[in-house]
């Protein structure tokens, strides 16, 4: 199986089903996530992050995961998702709207366990618009 349609199935499984025995199929135990100026560590943070944006947003669906480059370790890629706004998220509070973002990630594996990732997300921008329109 290519790595990208195995990340894409297991983050489908993982985001929109909210399966949390994918933490440990998908990531490392080292798992390090770089996402503007801060860093997050290890499974215990993934599984929080998945509860967090599944309560906020409990019909999250990734519309579309395009592989922009690959290479031995790692893939790029950027990620259409969308959902309905329900509860508070980044302190942001609930909109009950329909919300639409991207996000570029690049992943680095080790075999086939994600060790490392450099996240981009416009999420907290586009909560902050459809809050304000």
């Amino acid at each position: 199986m290519e790595r990208s349609d195995y990340l894409k199935e297991g983050l489908v499984q993982l985001i929109e089903k909210g399966n949390n025995v994918m933490v440990d199929e998908l990531f490392s135990i080292e798992y390090l996530a770089h996402a503007g100026d801060k860093d997050y560590q290890g499974h215990p943070f993934l599984k929080r992050y998945v509860r967090q944006i599944r309560k906020a947003i409990p019909d999250i669906r990734i519309k579309k995961l395009e592989v922009l480059s690959q290479s031995e370790d790692r893939l790029t890629s950027q990620c259409f998702n969308t959902g309905i706004h329900l509860s508070s998220l980044m302190g942001i509070p609930a909109s009950k709207k329909r919300v639409a973002w991207y996000e570029m990630v690049v992943t680095r594996f080790e075999g086939y366990k994600i060790v490392e990732e450099w996240i981009v997300s416009d999420l907290a921008f586009q909560l902050m618009r459809i809050l304000n329109a």
